[in-house]
């Protein structure tokens, strides 16, 4: 079954209970129960909601993983996988990973024990000369958030199964119809279900998604105890918004590489981030992992005024934090997604001031291209 059919036809496509073609919302708390020696397979939403089970599957189909876990947003997904973890274990991140994972990995884990070592995962001798006896996984994000630098997964699994280690990546950016990381080697894959996956900008949620049992077990714990679940209707729509998601990615990422292509024309931005453009730095380390660039791409500008003027100047792109939706977003990092990042650690990582980050929508590019004319 083609991944467009999966979508439709892969899990939970029709109602067993009713035949209907769209999933119940099962809004409720808790389930009555006839036996006390014998639970029912529900018994408490937080441990486990038949609309949420509908979601988790369709997200483990798609993904190619055996289990997959819904959470309240896409940081809830990451911190409850962090918490796979104990006081002393040893973490090598990308250094320009998300600037809410870097808050939370410094500010919070950081409180009880957890260590974390920075570096350029584009680089593999980086990888694996960050590696100390308390390492126990590597975290990841390719393409990267603001940056969309580009790490070889299959290198990073080789360097990680040497050493035992678990293999992370956020995959937000992609989704799993553009790069399937779990097929790659990877343990855990991390998404912000927010973004491209629910796609409509009414929906918080986060996904974790394996393909082993045990590890399974152990998200699943973490996902009960802590209880950062996504509640039964965000999870319709979130089902409701995955069906669209391969026309929408195909749509928008189009006309993301015709934008990226006129940017890269524009004598007053200095540069073009977009694994699309063959000047991009682990091009075709991202080709042979993927099956496209993705509908996300960041641009520098040439100057303070000149950011400042596009990103209060333009009227077909909401000038807002997140991405992913239908209609094109267009993000400040340095006081949006890496806002809790110290200045000093964005300059350090090339998160400038004139640094533009833009989600591409389903708007016609022509439109969306002329929108930045105007300004640029």
């Amino acid at each position: 079954m083609k991944f467009a059919t999966k979508l439709i036809h892969g899990s939970h496509s029709i109602d067993a209970a009713t035949g209907a073609l769209s999933i119940p919302v099962s809004q409720t708390s808790t389930f009555a129960q006839k036996s006390v020696d014998h639970f029912g397979k529900y018994d408490y939403s937080r441990s486990g909601n038949p609309t949420r089970e509908a979601l988790e599957e369709s997200v483990a189909v798609l993904e190619g993983g055996s289990h997959a876990y819904a959470f309240g947003s896409g940081m809830a997904a990451i911190s409850s996988t962090l918490m796979l973890f104990a006081p002393g274990d040893h973490l090598v991140v990308c250094e320009d990973v998300y600037g809410g994972a870097f808050r939370a990995m410094t500010r919070l884990f950081g409180q009880w024990g957890l260590n974390v070592s920075f570096v350029d995962a584009t680089d593999p001798a980086a990888l694996e000369a960050a590696i100390i006896p308390a390492t126990k996984a590597i975290y990841l994000e390719t393409p990267s958030n603001p940056l969309l630098k580009i790490t070889d997964l299959c290198g990073a699994v080789r360097i990680a199964g040497k050493r035992g280690l678990l293999t992370i990546v956020d995959s937000t950016f992609m989704t799993p119809y553009l790069q399937k990381p779990l097929e790659l080697g990877c343990d855990i894959v991390l998404h912000s279900g927010t973004k491209f996956l629910n796609g409509h900008s009414d929906v918080v949620c986060g996904f974790a998604v394996v393909n082993d049992e045990k590890l399974a077990q152990r998200i699943h714990f973490v996902q009960n105890a802590f209880g950062a679940i996504l509640g039964p209707q965000d999870c319709w729509l979130t089902l409701r918004g995955l069906k669209t998601l391969k026309i929408r990615m195909e749509e928008s990422q189009k006309s993301a590489i015709r934008i990226a292509e006129w940017l890269s024309a524009n004598p007053r931005v200095k540069r073009v981030f977009y694994p699309g453009l063959k000047s991009h730095p682990g091009y075709e380390i991202h080709r042979s992992q993927t099956s496209g660039p993705g509908a996300v791409l960041s641009f520098e500008l040439e100057d303070y005024p000149l950011t400042k003027k596009v990103l209060e100047g333009v009227t077909l792109s909401a000038f807002a934090v997140s991405l992913g939706g239908v209609e094109s977003i267009i993000s400040y990092p340095a006081k949006m997604s890496h806002a809790a990042m110290p200045s000093s650690e964005r300059a350090a990582r090339g998160i400038s001031d004139t640094l533009v980050r833009f989600s591409v929508g389903l708007e016609d590019p022509d439109d969306l291209i002329a929108d930045f004319a105007r300004l640029i």
